[in-house]
């Protein structure tokens, strides 16, 4: 990806020397140019068209976005109620990923959503333990996870 992006930035700035004009616009149109070239040359350059895995980035981001205002809501409707009956937990969620990134990601996307702590991740990187704020289920809170969130890294690594 980073070569592809490198080709396109490269070749934006080649249509500015070759049309002599050194504006805003004209580097957008060359970038534009420039990513048509990189999709037509992208099965001599390594790696998948980047647009694609900028869009899934994109996708994340929104997906995590979502999924980040239904957990404030959670919290929210906890903090409310007169009476706590929530019943917080700890659980374990056995993760399909295979790269450590993808797990680090998945685990820090699960921290940063308000109810759930990411504890540890098991030796084998197979298994990642959470502490939940308010634990329904645990196949509810795994099925939860494995929809969202895990489904939207796994595409970004693929």
């Amino acid at each position: 990806m980073a070569v592809q992006v490198f080709v396109n930035i490269l070749l934006s700035v080649f249509w500015l020397f070759i049309t002599g004009s050194y504006t805003l616009n004209n580097f957008v149109l060359g970038y534009l140019l420039g990513i048509l070239l990189v999709y037509i040359l992208r099965g001599v350059l390594p790696g998948r068209f980047y647009i694609i895995t900028v869009y899934k980035i994109i996708k994340l981001v929104f997906v995590f976005l979502i999924e980040l205002v239904k957990a404030n809501i959670d919290v929210i409707r906890i903090i409310i109620k007169p009476k706590m009956d929530n019943k917080p937990a700890f659980f374990t969620y056995t993760t399909d990923l295979k790269h450590d990134w993808q797990i680090v990601l998945l685990s820090n996307l699960i921290t940063l959503t308000p109810g759930t702590v990411v504890l540890g991740v098991s030796d084998d990187r197979t298994k990642i333990y959470i502490h939940c704020l308010d634990f329904s289920t645990k196949e509810e809170e795994v099925e939860s996870i494995k929809s969202s969130l895990e489904k939207v890294v796994r595409e970004v690594g693929e």
